[in-house]
């Protein structure tokens, strides 16, 4: 890496250090600076960045808004660059930083038990953050934002996409519902329903096979996760449309409710993970997909 290459990422440590502990003297001691060194290595970075950074409150400093967002940056890519600088491979025993991981409750229960033990076992210091969908949510996979999505919804833009396992829906009610063994599609159409908002305030897997047969449903009740849904049903006529192992996970420890088939005409539909190309041949990045496929293959059985 050029010399001058090496100098910013000299300077990126120090403002990792530097937004970590908001105070100058602090940060020279750690980073092994005089503290006149470091208040000049502050005036560089924040004329190379054209923003403050740090503004003065009482004896320490605050972040500003763009300091905020370039700390979260900056765990993430530091220690891949320092990687990068030293001609390593990715150790995930030693690994340290931020793995971020777009799911949603539906990730967590369903493959989590068998991802996150895996990752916190071989790599014990990385932090793995698992964060909600929404409409940027590619957009941050493309800007380098989160490392990898794990959706039903395959992604319009060019990223990397690859099934896991699939799954399909299934109908949640309360234990008393009159509908027994299966909706026929009158029966749900007219039925009123929880709605999970996975994106734009709807389901829209769910709402884009409805719209194919000329339909849509009655919404009484939006909640943001998956097990919301199921605590709403409850002492109700209300539906919860979801996908069937997270039902059947939750309808072995929940007798307030019970499962009904959807209607038919529902597809099973793949479960996949998406990452940015860029990425493809990234060591750690690597590593993390093949853990993921290791635990998508256990759940699976």
């Amino acid at each position: 890496m050029p010399h001058s290459d090496l100098g910013l990422l000299h300077e990126l440590r120090a403002l990792s250090i530097l937004l970590e502990e908001r105070n100058v003297t602090r940060a020279a001691g750690l980073f092994h600076l005089s503290q006149s060194s470091m208040s000049r290595t502050l005036q560089r970075l924040r004329a190379l960045f054209g923003d403050e950074l740090l503004v003065r409150s009482g004896g320490d400093y605050e972040l500003t808004p763009r300091a905020r967002e370039m700390q979260r940056e900056l765990a993430l890519l530091l220690p891949r660059l320092e990687s990068l600088v030293a001609g390593r491979g990715f150790d995930p025993s030693t690994a340290t930083g931020i793995v971020r991981v777009i799911g949603t409750d539906y990730t967590t229960s369903t493959l989590g038990p068998h991802l996150l033990p895996r990752l916190l076992l071989v790599a014990p210091e990385l932090e793995v953050r698992i964060e909600p969908r929404d409409e940027d949510s590619y957009a941050d996979l493309e800007r380098g934002r989160a490392d990898i999505a794990l959706s039903v919804l395959r992604p319009a833009t060019r990223l990397r996409w690859e099934r896991l396992f699939t799954d399909d829906v299934v109908c949640v009610v309360d234990r008393d519902h009159p509908v027994r063994d299966r909706f026929s599609l009158a029966d749900y159409v007219v039925a009123r329903h929880v709605v999970v908002t996975l994106l734009h305030q709807e389901q829209p897997m769910i709402e884009r096979w409805l719209q194919t047969l000329g339909h849509s449903r009655r919404a009484a009740v939006r909640v943001p996760h998956f097990s919301s849904a199921f605590d709403v049903l409850p002492g109700t006529a209300l539906v919860a449309t979801v996908p069937r192992r997270l039902a059947e996970l939750r309808a072995a420890t929940d007798p307030r409710t019970r499962l009904v088939e959807a209607p038919e005409g529902f597809d099973a539909f793949p479960y996949g993970m998406i990452w940015h190309a860029r990425l493809e041949s990234d060591p750690m990045h690597s590593w993390l997909r093949d853990t993921i496929r290791a635990a998508a293959k256990e759940l699976t059985g």
